[in-house]
């Protein structure tokens, strides 16, 4: 989910300090594109026997611009390094670049490093049972709300039992659910332990050199051999592509190196215990930390009063018609019934979802596989419920060697984000993060949220979700760095919602290959339509439009080779895949709904509260509609579901508005008063 890095030196690799400064803020640089929320560094300073702690809830590049940073590394590193500027002392170091998952970066003890009991280390993942581990093990003391904290705890309770740090770490990681990929300084000994139980850790050394440099990515490492020259100028090898079950201890004193299996280690490292406990500094103010802030939000708005302002009144839409085939009420644009009350859309339908391609897909599959542990496929992932089976499936099924890659563009929730982990680490699959500048996309996402509330509109709805469409440039950026061809998506065709589009003008195409899929001709009309109430809404010419156009190009425009999506082969089976993602992967819901779909996405309530509200329909009439076509469900079934699944999302909607910082009471009344489709 985050970015981390390391250097690792002993004074026989003869490295500059200017050059230790120069590549460790390059790879600040590089990191960043994982985590732009809060960054910090760590120094194992043994000239010194202290570790040095700085780190501040700004992305990195702002941190290594400060003079705070440069006044720390100097200290940091002072006694390291003669007159001449060369290495004389060992030193390690590991920071990190950061997306908050768990515990708010304005606590500064929550951002990374995490410093717990001598032990300072950087974490990239989410684990997802930490408060299980908490309740189960009322030995270990919590302080923080970073989920970091439970996983040095657990390594400090088994050193205290007098085991050593490769065991500790192994134990840790026994107990933990989720992703972990960390560096860990321990303050008692000289070593650094670095690990990872999904691939997403990559490594040079040169032990003759003495030298060993670590990152999130293959990619940024490559990047750093390169600009530096540091193949020629160290010896070090070209990253190779991580195995996710592996766990490294260096020890600064000698420089030797230990690999070990994280399961089972097997080689404890030579320790020289210290007597006097490291020194941390800590150059920023750390506030009190509240841990009540840790309960469960959805807990804290079981009562709140404001869920009375949400509008839901199912009886006139029950009384509205409805397709006799599928569920589409008369509300729907462009909708026309025959004599026997069946819709144009049934009509003109193409199925999509019938599956019994396997063996197609096998083939395809086999054509680009790698056959050794070279990943063979990028697969974006989203952590939803589609994407979690499909990447069960590449695994599983296909026997292919995949990296998944999330573009967060910050409203990809925690539960998403969890479930991500859950996965990952299950599947011992690398994740990469491309993490947008969230601050300023909330930004982005609230300017046109407030300018809709002004001028409401069904049509320009879909502009509150322009910023994710970005993910598919970035897809494109993956395969490129990685040199990877194979590229597969898990949407499907069962999540066409044409509505959207219809609202602004544009008739359904029942016949295109993919949901955003549209004609020349659509397209030119959905530019005109949003042109046109650019220019009756001002509001709307704001500091979001060159976000938006580049989202549309990329969703419309960028191109695709290699593509395929992963439910045009094999049938989409919701039971299959709810029981596979429940019993294999304990995967999470929300409790504000019934449904396992849209639950990762944090817009979704939102604008199905608008659809339904105004119009008598939401996206999951569309989706039940279309598994009625498909032969999936009965009509009679999809009532069922939609009974359930139409219902306001209270906390989710909270979240939304706390999250973009719109008020919540303004915008539902808004949405409220909006004139109705049908009568009421």
């Amino acid at each position: 989910m985050c970015g981390i890095f390391g250097i690792i030196a002993h004074p026989k690799s003869g490295i500059e300090k200017k050059l230790t400064g120069s590549i460790t803020e390059k790879l600040f640089v590089l990191s960043e594109s994982r985590g732009k929320e809060s960054s910090g560094i760590a120094i194992k300073n043994s000239a010194k026997d202290q570790i040095f702690v700085y780190k501040k809830s700004v992305p990195a590049t702002e941190l290594i611009k400060s003079e705070d940073y440069q006044n720390f590394f100097r200290e940091a590193i002072d006694g390291c390094f003669n007159k001449e500027e060369l290495l004389q002392n060992p030193f390690a170091l590991i920071a990190h670049a950061r997306l908050v998952t768990n515990g708010s970066q304005e606590n500064n003890n929550n951002n990374q490093p995490v410093i717990k009991n001598n032990l300072v280390t950087v974490h990239n993942g989410i684990i997802t049972n930490v408060d299980e581990i908490w309740n189960s093990h009322p030995e270990l003391k919590r302080s923080y709300e970073v989920d970091t904290e439970v996983y040095l705890e657990l390594i400090y309770s088994t050193l205290l039992r007098g085991e050593s740090p490769e065991k500790s770490i192994s134990n840790a990681y026994q107990k933990v659910k989720g992703t972990i990929s960390s560096g860990v300084l321990f303050g008692q000994y000289p070593i650094v332990a670095i690990s990872t139980n999904n691939s997403s850790l990559y490594f040079t050394y040169n032990i003759q050199k003495g030298i060993l440099i670590f990152a999130s990515e293959r990619f940024i490492l490559k990047q750093i051999l390169e600009e530096f020259n540091l193949v020629n100028r160290f010896g070090l090898f070209e990253p190779e592509w991580s195995n996710p079950d592996i766990l490294l201890t260096i020890n600064l004193d000698h420089f030797t190196i230990h690999t070990n299996s994280l399961k089972n280690p097997t080689q404890p490292s030579i320790l020289h215990r210290t007597d006097a406990v490291s020194q941390i500094v800590n150059f920023t103010e750390d506030k009190n930390i509240d841990l009540s802030k840790s309960t469960n939000y959805f807990h804290l708005l079981k009562d709140s009063p404001k869920r009375r302002l949400l509008y839901y009144n199912p009886d006139p839409i029950k009384h509205l018609n409805r397709c006799s085939k599928c569920l589409l009420p008369e509300t729907f644009p462009y909708i026309v019934y025959d004599q026997k009350g069946e819709c144009n859309y049934c009509k003109n339908y193409i199925a999509r979802s019938s599956g019994g391609r396997e063996n197609e897909l096998k083939a395809i599959a086999e054509k680009f596989r790698s056959g050794n542990s070279t990943p063979d496929c990028v697969v974006p992932f989203s952590g939803g419920r589609d994407s979690s089976f499909g990447l069960h499936y590449i695994v599983k099924e296909l026997g292919l060697k995949p990296i998944t890659y999330t573009f967060d563009w910050g409203m990809v929730t925690d539960l998403a984000r969890r479930n991500i982990a859950r996965l990952c680490g299950k599947l011992g699959v690398e994740n990469i993060i491309v993490s947008a500048d969230i601050q300023k996309k909330r930004r982005n996402i609230r300017l046109n949220v407030e300018a809709w509330l002004k001028k409401p509109a069904l049509g320009m709805i879909p502009l509150f979700m322009a910023g994710d469409k970005q993910f598919i440039v970035y897809t494109n950026h993956i395969l490129k760095q990685t040199g990877i061809k194979l590229n597969i998506y898990s949407s499907n065709m069962l999540e066409n919602t044409d509505f959207k589009a219809a609202f602004c003008g544009v008739k359904p195409e029942s016949a295109k290959e993919r949901p955003d899929a549209l004609s020349v001709k659509s397209l030119a009309q959905m530019i005109f339509y949003y042109g046109k109430n650019f220019a009756t809404n001002p509001s709307y010419i704001n500091a979001s439009i060159p976000d938006t156009l580049s989202s549309f190009y990329s969703y419309y425009a960028e191109p695709r080779t290699d593509f395929y999506q992963i439910y045009d082969w094999i049938k989409w089976d919701e039971q299959l895949i709810e029981r596979t993602l429940f019993e294999e992967y304990d995967w999470e819901i929300s409790p504000d709904t019934t449904s396992t779909w849209r639950i990762g996405d944090g817009t979704a309530a939102f604008y199905n509260y608008i659809y339904f509200t105004v119009a008598g329909f939401s996206e999951f009439d569309t989706f039940r509609s279309n598994q009625i076509r498909e032969g999936l469900i009965t009509r009679e079934q999809g009532m069922d579901f939609l009974e359930k699944e139409n219902r306001p999302r209270f906390e989710s909607l909270m979240w939304y508005f706390d999250t973009i910082g719109v008020d919540f009471e303004k915008a539902i009344k808004t949405v409220n008063s909006i004139p109705k489709l049908y009568n009421m």
